[in-house]
């Protein structure tokens, strides 16, 4: 019997052109860390009485589905496939100065249908691949911590798995991104970021929420659609403590800032001198909780928590703008 380890697994992911409708091949197929697309069910249990004291007689499926997720380091062009199915609105435009390289400003897409995927399983091990159509990314975590590349965790969900043939998946190589590539800045509002003083943190954890529900009908096992509800994003930061204008002023009078996290590979150069870059603008952040642990024998830092709001007279919360050479997804 066959046996291996996970590094011989692969995901694969395209973005679907008819919602539902099946891709043939993988556009990406992303070097993960760890992940969990797995097959869930639901059975209705038939527990009446039949003269027993057993608790059923039998068990009947009544939904089939993929839940799970992918953790993976940032990339210039992978991942933001995976935050255009997060978001919903992709619009891509030559880079300035560039032929080659292009900007993706992705927004939030203000409808309950964000971009589908359809997600690939290559599993040797086993032999037997499968695709899942409707895919769709629900969270998104983005680690920005010291020592390792900036990371994500996509939580994903989809169709019932269909059994393929063994697909013959093609990694491309993708510029990743190091904690020190990283520019923090807040402003009182998106105008005065391009201008401020970029602050020095620590360590930072965005999540993306997306708040999709599966549409269950009668009729299927299978949910018709998983759809978006509420759109959330919120977060924590960690930075040393150096005084009280950084954060904890405006976390007192509640004077909401806007943010930007803004990585830009700087080792890279796409086209002429363009770099991969992955910028998030937050229009409208409320700092919502504040601690600074003192302890005598230890430098002192300050951990925030924060919750993005949407911002009325900027029209809107997010803006992520990915740098890469890739044309159109």
């Amino acid at each position: 019997m066959s046996k291996g380890i996970g590094k011989l697994f692969q995901i694969g992911i395209a973005k679907e052109t008819s919602r539902g409708t099946p891709i043939a091949t993988a556009s990406y197929w992303p070097a993960f860390t760890d992940a969990s697309p797995e097959e869930k069910v639901e059975n209705a249990v038939d527990s009446q009485s039949y003269g027993v004291i057993e608790d059923s007689a039998s068990q009947t499926r009544v939904k089939n589905w993929m839940e799970g997720s992918i953790n993976a380091p940032v990339t210039d062009q992978s991942f933001v496939l995976l935050l255009l199915s997060l978001l919903g609105t992709d619009t891509p435009a030559l880079h300035a100065g560039e032929t080659t390289v292009y900007d993706h400003v992705l927004t939030v897409a203000q409808n309950s249908q964000h971009q589908s995927l359809t997600l690939f399983v290559h599993d040797p091990i086993a032999s037997q691949d499968y695709s899942h159509t409707l895919g769709v990314v629900h969270k998104m975590d983005i680690d920005y911590a010291l020592k390792d590349f900036v990371k994500y965790a996509a939580s994903i969900m989809g169709q019932q798995g269909s059994q393929k043939s063994a697909f013959s998946p093609s990694q491309s190589a993708e510029n990743r991104f190091v904690p020190q590539y990283l520019t923090f800045k807040t402003a009182t509002n998106l105008a005065g970021l391009a201008a401020a003083t970029p602050i020095a943190i620590k360590s930072l954890k965005l999540t993306i929420d997306d708040t999709i529900e599966s549409q269950d009908v009668l009729g299927s096992a299978s949910p018709a659609d998983f759809l978006n509800k509420e759109f959330k994003i919120e977060g924590t930061l960690e930075a040393i403590w150096q005084n009280e204008s950084d954060f904890k002023t405006n976390t007192i009078a509640n004077t909401p800032q806007a943010m930007r996290l803004d990585l830009i590979n700087s080792a890279v150069t796409l086209g002429t001198s363009a770099h991969p870059e992955i910028k998030i603008d937050l229009a409208k952040v409320y700092f919502t909780e504040f601690s600074r642990p003192i302890k005598v024998k230890d430098i002192v830092y300050q951990t925030l928590k924060f919750k993005a709001a949407y911002s009325i007279s900027d029209a809107q919360m997010v803006k992520i703008t990915c740098t890469n050479t890739v044309a159109a997804y």
